[in-house]
């Protein structure tokens, strides 16, 4: 018996991941060498598919709305991720002690993380409507605004609402992984730091900072994905309008496969948008590698 089982013992990890795998080879890989194929074919589920070869990416270059859908998705990661790296940071060196009632603010702080984006998006489209309490705050109580604005309906605000939205969405997630980081760190650096003479702001800077460069890399990935791919609060909030304004990658995907039923123009921006994430991931796991090698 002893025999068999030592035949056995170098596909025990295999066998560890056999259940993840009966679950991510069918709908996650096999999926993704579907919109492959897909991506080079003109298929509308109503009609047989047909090779198509280059000619849905060559339509995606010529299309404008790609573009600006890609600008938008651009602009997005480059409002959100910012935010989401450091004020979690700061909010979880804030609420990392032991204060009588912090576990009440902790779960105030990760209330949000566990609500459904629906029920999130709807209470916001309230917020941010015309007779809306922001529009309420900002024209009347503390009167900034002259007059109420429709946030939601005005390509010139819709997409940084929606922004706002995300990052209040995140910011109890992401300050989880922080505490977490701030509970491995010696207590000794921080004694040793005071007796040098070092006040919470260098504390800051020269021992909390670096010592979560890990947990800084993890959130910075991650918050990155979650940007690139955004797309509930879009299609809860504005339905990628007003004429198109708050349209990502993401949404211009799910408009073209089930609004247009085109199903192998759609799978093109996927595919794109595949390799986008694909090199972004790469480049960040390279530099977080560089980071812990110095």
């Amino acid at each position: 018996m002893s025999e068999k089982l030592r035949l056995y013992k170098p596909y025990t990890p295999y066998l560890y991941l056999l259940p993840a795998a009966m679950i991510l080879i069918p709908f996650v890989f096999v999926a993704l060498v579907q919109v492959f194929i897909y991506s080079v074919q003109h298929y509308n589920i109503f009609t047989p598919a047909r090779w198509a070869g280059a000619s849905n990416y060559l339509a995606l270059i010529q299309d404008r709305k790609f573009w600006d859908a890609l600008q938008n998705t651009v602009k997005y990661f480059l409002g959100v991720v910012p935010l989401l790296v450091i004020i979690p940071l700061f909010i979880a060196v804030l609420i990392n002690r032991e204060w009588k009632g912090i576990n009440f603010f902790r779960a105030v702080f990760y209330f949000p993380v566990i609500t459904s984006m629906v029920v999130v998006g709807i209470a916001w489209k309230w917020i941010y409507a015309e007779n809306g309490i922001l529009n309420y705050i900002l024209t009347d109580f503390i009167p900034v605004l002259g007059e109420p604005v429709n946030w939601l309906a005005q390509g010139s605000t819709a997409l940084g609402s929606v922004m706002v939205v995300t990052i209040w969405k995140g910011l109890g997630y992401y300050m989880i992984i922080y505490l977490a980081g701030l509970q491995s760190i010696p207590a000794h650096l921080y004694e040793a730091a005071q007796i040098d003479g070092a006040g919470r702001i260098r504390q800051l800077l020269h021992i909390t900072v670096p010592m979560l460069l890990p947990s800084i890399s993890i959130v910075t990935i991650m918050s990155s994905m979650a940007a690139m791919k955004v797309f509930d609060e879009i299609y809860v909030m504005t339905g990628g309008g007003p004429y198109g304004s708050s349209r990502t990658l993401v949404f211009e995907v799910y408009y073209n496969a089930f609004e247009k039923i085109k199903i192998g123009y759609s799978s093109a921006i996927a595919v794109v948008l595949f390799f986008i994430l694909l090199i972004f991931s790469w480049l960040s796991l390279r530099f977080s590698e560089n980071k812990y090698e110095k």
